[in-house]
C-alpha cells in the first residue's frame, strides 16, 4: 500500500499498515516544521502530535491534502502549548524583521526550496521572521496551498503568499551567503534526508 491517499482511507478504518504509510509520507515535513518552531524538542512534540492524530483520525473528513493541513494544525498547536509551558518563544530574530528586502531573482528564490530538507537549511529558515519561516515551511515542506496554510496560521491566504515569497527570497540570500563561507569541520549527520525518524506510533497505542 504505497499510495498515501489510499493509506489515509485504510488508516481511518483502523488499518495499521495504512497508518504506517501515512505516517511515513507526512512525518518528515511535520518534523522539519517543528524543528523551526521548537528546536531540539521537535521529536517530542511530533510524538505528541501523532498520538493526537492517531486518536482523532476517525473523525477527520477530507483528502490527503486536507490531512496534511490538519496534521500541521495539530503539530502547531502542540508546539505552541510546548512553548507556553517552557515560557520561551520560537527561534527568530528581531533584527531579521527589520532587514530591508534584498532583490533576488525568482529562480534563485524558488531553488531555495530544494535545500530545505537539510539540517543546515532548516537552521537558516529558523533565522527568518517567524511568519515567513512558518509560511515557507507549510507551503514548501508540508506541501500546503496558500488557503490551507492560511487556515493553519489563522491568517488570510494573501498574507501567507506574501510571507512565503519574502521568506524564500531572504532564504535564497542566506543560502548564497552560506555558499561563500568556508564549511566547518564535518559533523555526524542525522540521516540522508536530514531528519531523524522516530518509531511509528500505532493506532493500538492510543485506542
Amino acid at each position: 500500500m504505497a499510495d498515501p491517499s489510499t493509506a489515509l482511507r485504510a488508516a481511518q478504518d483502523g488499518d495499521e499498515d495504512g497508518f504506517r504509510v501515512l505516517y511515513r509520507a507526512v512525518q518528515p515535513g511535520v518534523l522539519r516544521y517543528l524543528r523551526v518552531l521548537v528546536g531540539d524538542d521537535a521529536e517530542d512534540v511530533a510524538s505528541e502530535a501523532w498520538l493526537q492524530i492517531a486518536r482523532d483520525l476517525a473523525t477527520f473528513r477530507g483528502d490527503l491534502d486536507g490531512f496534511r493541513g490538519w496534521a500541521a494544525t495539530i503539530a502547531r498547536n502542540r508546539a505552541m502549548d510546548h512553548l507556553r509551558h517552557q515560557r520561551r518563544r520560537p527561534a527568530s530574530s528581531a533584527q531579521d524583521e527589520q532587514l530591508a528586502e534584498v532583490p533576488a531573482r525568482e529562480d534563485t528564490a524558488e531553488s531555495a526550496v530544494d535545500a530545505i530538507g537539510t539540517d543546515a537549511a532548516l537552521a537558516l529558515v529558523a533565522k527568518l521572521p517567524r511568519d515567513q519561516a512558518e509560511a515557507v515551511l507549510l507551503r514548501a515542506v508540508m506541501g500546503l496551498d496558500a488557503t490551507a496554510a492560511a487556515r493553519v496560521l489563522g491568517k488570510r491566504a494573501g498574507a501567507v503568499r506574501t510571507a512565503a515569497h519574502r521568506g524564500l527570497r531572504k532564504l535564497a540570500d542566506l543560502l548564497d551567503a552560506e555558499s561563500r563561507t568556508p564549511p566547518p569541520a564535518a559533523k555526524n549527520r542525522r540521516s540522508a534526508n536530514g531528519v531523524t525518524q522516530m518509531a511509528t506510533p500505532t493506532l493500538k497505542e492510543v485506542r
